[in-house]
């Protein structure tokens, strides 16, 4: 794991430093992006509390200000690694707070299933090249990557879809690399999003883009912060932090779990989950705290009121030259 994930930080180094940079072709498949036509909010949010009204409440999670310790309040959340953008609390303007959301081992349905996703979107997927959902009737199409962003606020500069690799040898994880440029700043940042299956390593990781942007790199890592591939991304010559550290009294331990399940060898609570960030180009201007134990419950993750055994990570950013903007 060591070895290959070494060969992930040398891609990825030269992604970031190198426009000429590219990945062999048969590990890239051409980004197919598809826009979503907008909806009305107020049709949106009616279709929300139809589907929902029956349903056992949402927890309660606020976001913590990292700026001054403060929890603010923000509108729900649906996705599963995300950029947000803070904005008074009406429902005009919360529509479009969610700006950038990544899933991971997300089925690939139509996205009229998904209401509860904001509109205006730009949405990348990238599903596995076998999947065992497939295998299920009725299913609702592979799993795979997801990216999904604001139309009015980024545009797309240039990506990739990555099928990843161990040992010379294709797997079935895949990534989406894509560089993005703010509408409002001009400037532009790097966003890849994956879900690494325990025990596979990333033989490449490269893509055509713009010397020295900063980078954010988001997923499922399937590794504690104690192992191996951790220790890479922290001390990577990329100089990448891991944003939820912050929510930490010290502001340099990870959060004693981000999934807690409960499978039939037993109760399963780790944290694998990591929104790294260029921490020299960005700053962390808040993030979402986590589910408690008592909120939880003693029948874990996931439940009738929340979906998924691993908890959704949100942020907020803004560029280090532009502390008072957001993304």
């Amino acid at each position: 794991m060591g070895t290959s994930t070494s060969r992930l930080y040398s891609a990825l180094t030269k992604t970031l430093n190198s426009s000429a940079a590219s990945q062999p072709p048969e590990y890239l498949v051409s980004p197919d992006p598809e826009h979503l036509e907008p909806t009305d909010p107020k049709e949106l949010l009616e279709e929300c509390r139809a589907i929902l009204h029956t349903r056992p409440p949402r927890f309660q999670r606020d976001f913590m200000d990292l700026r001054t310790d403060c929890p603010g309040t923000h509108p729900p959340t649906y996705q599963v690694y995300a950029v947000e953008h803070p904005r008074p609390s009406s429902w005009r303007r919360q529509r479009q707070l969610c700006t950038i959301t990544q899933m991971g081992r997300k089925e690939m349905s139509h996205p009229r299933r998904n209401p509860g996703l904001p509109t205006r979107l730009s949405k990348h997927i990238f599903p596995k090249p076998w999947s065992p959902c497939l295998d299920v009737e009725h299913n609702n199409g592979p799993e795979g990557c997801a990216l999904f962003f604001l139309q009015n606020r980024f545009k797309l500069d240039n990506g990739a879809n990555i099928r990843l690799t161990a040992m010379t040898l294709k797997t079935n994880q895949v990534a989406i690399a894509q560089t993005l440029e703010c509408k409002e700043s001009g400037r532009q940042f790097c966003i890849a999003v994956t879900l690494l299956k325990a025990g596979t390593g990333w033989e490449r990781f490269r893509s055509a883009q713009r010397d020295k942007i900063p980078l954010i790199v988001c997923g499922d890592f399937n590794t504690e912060p104690t192992e191996e591939v951790y220790k890479h991304f922290a001390s990577s010559s990329l100089n990448l932090n891991s944003a939820y550290k912050l929510l930490s009294a010290d502001g340099q331990s990870e959060p004693p779990y981000t999934t807690w399940n409960i499978r039939t060898s037993g109760e399963c609570r780790h944290t694998l989950d990591y929104i790294w960030y260029s921490k020299h180009a960005l700053n962390v201007r808040s993030a979402l705290n986590l589910l408690t134990e008592e909120q939880i419950g003693p029948n874990r993750l996931p439940s009738f009121n929340y979906p998924s055994d691993h908890l959704s990570l949100v942020c907020d950013f803004s560029f280090t030259e532009e502390p008072d903007g957001l993304f």
